[in-house]
């Protein structure tokens, strides 16, 4: 296939206004979410005091990502990309509502949870890729770093504020009445999708045939064979895989970390929580200011590894009487991921075609994804009999590594100069 340029993203000159009314929705409504996922994670915790359980909410969780993603973003393609918004928020917030009845009950089991977990990310399963994907059409090019320096510093943002206002408010009230403010926050993300209009791309690449499970499969073969003829997306795929898998295991950890290694509790496991929240305000702020190294900007994220890898390897040694050289290790290590990945997300939606999008950020997703689980069936049983922070050190080895070694992939540094070129 030749060589072909993407960039088709035409954008109205008054595009800030609408795009940012969206986004502060959606902002208010995911400050909501991460206080439901703390006071769900902390149940957890408490009440069953086991790392499988803890793994197991996590593998349910990325279920939905995991199988379902690459024909989710074929259907991201083809449907209206406003209306998926509208009806994968209004789920979201509908099952949070039936969770918030069953805790009020005294119904609540660790199998209810499980599958509240599962709906709200097969809602959000849709969501991101159509918000990502919408994202590239509603911004121009040239702020696209920019705004994913945006969305890193929201993210790490709210982490500062959510969790310990999630603690704080479970020392004062039950879990029902966290979930019933989630419910309320999604509504400033759902009523914004009611008088905004959102751009759809051209139907490129989409099958015509009627049959909708045999068209959804061949957008996804079409999806496939678009991400593995690209040889710097192959390097990226690769890299994440094998930080996925060790990484993400070290933090849906966490809470027994701080709970038996550290001797912490909620409040401390939202200083944790907070740090990491402020490390990547620094490094979103950082990273929207600097924009980033304007020749490479995947020299951005390979330096971003560099300092990921410092941050883990201290949270890794940290002895457990020293709780504060813990929370100094998360922070090193929030300021360093919008650093690495902003300027990623940053070169995909600007060299992706908008087309083409759905399928391959969930693609993309999926099969790093698909990698969490493998390392957290691996660190659930063992870390009863290990120590769970050499999840840290041999992630923060990889991390270095791959910092170090992708500078030498002409591949990779050559993404976007040659967005999209069969090998």
């Amino acid at each position: 296939m030749a060589d072909t340029n993407p960039k088709i993203n035409q954008v109205p000159e008054k595009w800030a206004g609408p795009f940012f009314t969206i986004w502060t929705g959606q902002a208010i409504s995911l400050f909501g979410s991460q206080m439901v996922q703390f006071a769900l994670i902390w149940w957890l915790t408490t009440t069953t005091e086991s790392a499988i359980v803890l793994t197991t909410a996590s593998l349910v969780g990325l279920l939905p990502s995991v199988v379902l993603g690459p024909f989710v973003g074929a259907l991201v393609d083809r449907w209206n990309r406003r209306r998926i918004l509208l009806i994968s928020d209004s789920s979201i917030a509908l099952v949070t509502l039936g969770l918030a009845y069953i805790f009020f009950m005294g119904w609540a089991k660790v199998w209810m949870v499980y599958l509240a977990l599962f709906l709200r990310a097969l809602g959000g399963g849709f969501h991101g890729p159509a918000m990502t994907a919408s994202t590239s059409l509603m911004v121009p090019n040239k702020h696209l770093t920019r705004v994913q320096g945006f969305n890193q510093t929201l993210n790490a943002g709210l982490n500062i504020i959510s969790a310990p206002l999630g603690a704080l408010l479970l020392e004062t009230q039950a879990v029902q009445g966290v979930l019933l403010i989630d419910a309320g926050t999604a509504l400033f993300a759902i009523l914004p999708l009611f008088f905004i209009a959102i751009p759809q791309p051209k139907n490129q690449h989409i099958s015509q045939k009627e049959n909708l499970i045999s068209s959804v499969w061949e957008d996804f073969l079409v999806g496939l064979k678009y991400v593995m003829e690209w040889a710097g997306l192959r390097f990226i795929l690769i890299m994440a895989l094998s930080i996925n898998m060790i990484i993400s295991p070290a933090f849906s950890l966490l809470p027994l970390v701080v709970k038996e290694h550290f001797g912490g509790g909620a409040l401390e496991l939202g200083w944790f929580n907070s740090a990491l929240g402020v490390g990547a305000v620094l490094g979103g702020i950082t990273l929207s200011i600097w924009g980033g190294f304007k020749e490479k900007k995947m020299l951005t994220s390979l330096l971003g590894l560099v300092g990921l890898s410092a941050g883990l390897m201290v949270m890794g040694f940290a002895p457990g009487s020293v709780i504060w050289l813990g929370i100094l290790g998360v922070l090193i290590t929030g300021i360093f991921l919008p650093i690495t990945n902003g300027p990623i997300g940053a070169v995909l939606q600007a060299t992706v075609e908008p087309s083409m999008q759905g399928r391959v950020f969930t693609l993309v997703g999926s099969l790093s994804t698909a990698m969490i689980p493998v390392g957290l069936i691996i660190a659930g049983p063992l870390s009863e009999f290990v120590s769970i922070q050499i999840w840290y050190v041999v992630g923060g080895i990889i991390a270095l590594g791959f910092g170090l070694g992708g500078r030498f992939s002409k591949a990779l540094l050559s993404l976007e100069e040659q967005p999209y070129a069969a090998d």
